[in-house]
């Protein structure tokens, strides 16, 4: 990154990137998500099961990508669920709600006609980091 006040955040517990972006990003007291798929962070490769199973890898990756940014799905502010079929709201909605426990962060869900890899979903998220 060229601008000082930008701050990349990487973590091996988390799929690397797999194009011109970063995990994630510090700026102003803020990080933003990249949008985290069900890769599995070792293969690199979508994991198989169905969207329930995509869904909890997501919400692994999202979890690596905070801790290493040194804050928590308490701390996240607003999330954006990308379905590739709305009919999976229900299935997902559970699993999202497993992983964030009692943060209630605000959130959109969106139906889209496709995601990478073929995948069934994709979630990204901005959380308030750690005052330093």
């Amino acid at each position: 990154m060229s601008d000082p006040r930008l701050t990349v955040v990487h973590t091996d517990r988390a799929p690397a990137a797999i194009g011109p972006y970063s995990q994630a990003v510090a700026a102003n007291g803020l990080l933003f998500t990249a949008g985290q798929i069900a890769l599995d962070p070792v293969t690199m490769q979508v994991i198989a099961g169905d969207v329930v199973a995509q869904a909890e890898q997501v919400m692994r990756n999202l979890t690596a990508v905070l801790t290493q940014a040194g804050t928590s799905w308490a701390a996240v502010v607003k999330t954006t669920i990308f379905l590739a079929d709305m009919a999976d709201f229900q299935a997902v909605n559970e699993v999202y709600a497993r992983a964030l426990g009692d943060a209630r962060p605000a959130r959109s869900t969106v139906a889209v006609s496709g995601l990478p890899r073929g995948v069934r979903i994709e979630v990204e998220a901005v959380a308030l980091l750690p005052q330093r």
